[in-house]
């Protein structure tokens, strides 16, 4: 190293201890190509750049008519519209629970698929295993179950069936 070099380390030096003790705002960096840079206020200049910037994007936001419509609150504690027809409408009634689902075979050699519910008030009938289920209904618990032409009566365990085309037959689980 010459002596050119040992003078420019050392300013450098000087210059870096120097630059450590002043206080933030006023430190200057002296770069050797560059000249000096306000360290400091660096972060001031950009504030000043930006703050046109955001005042005219606030001042387009404010032009919009924001009080065109109001919007609508919706709250979990508001009043139902429907509430009264809610409460005045007649309970439903829930279908009547399965009391036994039972094959019988019938004195012809045929099979019925009978569904019996609580109550005995309905019962389901097929004649033939994928045959179209027919709903039987009676008035009173213990009348003969009926509809289009078919009739049941009788037990889980023993039943007397009329069937369209088959006439009446007595049938066992």
């Amino acid at each position: 190293m010459n002596e050119y070099d040992l003078n420019q380390s050392r300013e450098m030096t000087l210059l870096l201890r120097r630059n450590k003790n002043d206080a933030l705002g006023d430190r200057m960096w002296r770069h050797p190509l560059d000249g000096a840079v306000p360290v400091g206020k660096a972060p001031l200049a950009m504030t000043i750049r930006t703050l046109p910037i955001v005042a005219i994007a606030l001042f387009a936001l404010s032009a919009c008519d924001n009080n065109a419509q109001k919007p609508v609150e919706v709250t979990s504690v508001s009043d139902d519209p429907q509430a009264a027809a809610v409460h005045n409408r007649p309970m439903a009634e829930l279908p009547p629970p399965i009391k036994a689902d039972v094959t019988f075979r019938c004195k012809d050699n045929s099979l019925a698929y009978v569904i019996f519910f609580e109550g005995d008030k309905q019962a389901v009938v097929k004649t033939a295993k994928d045959g179209t289920p027919v709903k039987l209904t009676a008035e009173k618990a213990g009348d003969p179950l009926k509809a289009e032409g078919y009739s049941v009566t009788g037990t889980p365990k023993n039943i007397t069936l009329t069937a369209p085309g088959k006439g009446t037959l007595t049938c066992k689980a």
